[in-house]
């Protein structure tokens, strides 16, 4: 096995201890509370939560499009081992196969994988670490303190509000750029994610659901996992 071999087989671990650095160093700082400043003033957010057309365009579309790939990524799954298992070909002419007609079955696997994992890993969290979101605190007219991560862990704050589960289903296509067939256009695919992933998570931070770092933190978490699972699926096929 070669150095960058090796190297790659362990980029995920990295990306984990950023991760985590990058939650102790932002999560619970003035760096947060400065940004979300920039969407608050005189006692209002930037929007409105729930204002049309803005859910709609940055909210509701985005999720439905990912829950359609999920769908759509589990029906060329098993139209392809009903395929395999009865005709013993798979028919890659098939207009609905088209799209992805490029991908092996194991490089769909591990992006309908990604796309589940992800936001439900990072859902999960959220769960634990009962972060309060800026607009519950005191200091943008709410009724909570403004505690760090641990201390709302002990306290058991009711809020549900770090890492930014929304922006992490954008995050969450990291994956497209792991395929060894996308390989040659990987770094284009890596900012087009992060740009969808933050405006995401942008429109969620412009009425107080998420500090910065809840939706920075839901990106290094959603590119380690996507890492971690590429090393898994594709050991022969990364560099």
């Amino acid at each position: 096995m070669t150095l960058a071999k090796k190297s790659t087989d362990w980029m995920w671990l990295k990306l984990l201890c950023l991760t985590i650095i990058a939650t102790l160093t932002f999560e619970h700082s003035q760096f947060d509370i400065r940004i979300s400043e920039l969407f608050y003033a005189n006692g209002h957010w930037l929007l409105e939560k729930d204002a049309q057309p803005y859910a709609f365009i940055f909210y509701d579309s985005p999720k439905l499009l990912l829950i359609l790939f999920g769908v759509y990524l589990i029906t060329v799954l098993t139209w392809c081992y009903w395929q395999s298992r009865f005709t013993k070909t798979v028919n890659a002419k098939a207009f609905f196969i088209r799209p992805i007609a490029a991908l092996s079955s194991r490089e769909i696997a591990y992006l309908l994988i990604t796309i589940i994992m992800v936001p439900t890993v990072i859902a999960t969290l959220k769960s634990f670490t009962h972060v309060s979101c800026p607009n519950n605190l005191s200091l943008f007219n709410g009724d909570l303190s403004y505690l760090n991560l641990w201390q709302n862990i002990l306290a058991k704050t009711p809020a549900k509000c770090f890492p930014a589960a929304h922006a992490s289903a954008g995050f969450s296509l990291y994956g497209l750029a792991f395929l060894p067939t996308l390989r040659k256009y990987r770094y284009k695919v890596f900012v087009i994610v992060t740009v969808l992933g933050w405006t995401m998570g942008i429109y969620k931070m412009s009425f107080g659901d998420h500090f910065f770092s809840h939706t920075l933190v839901s990106m290094l978490l959603a590119w380690t996992i996507t890492c971690a699972l590429a090393s898994l699926f594709f050991k022969r096929s990364l560099k």
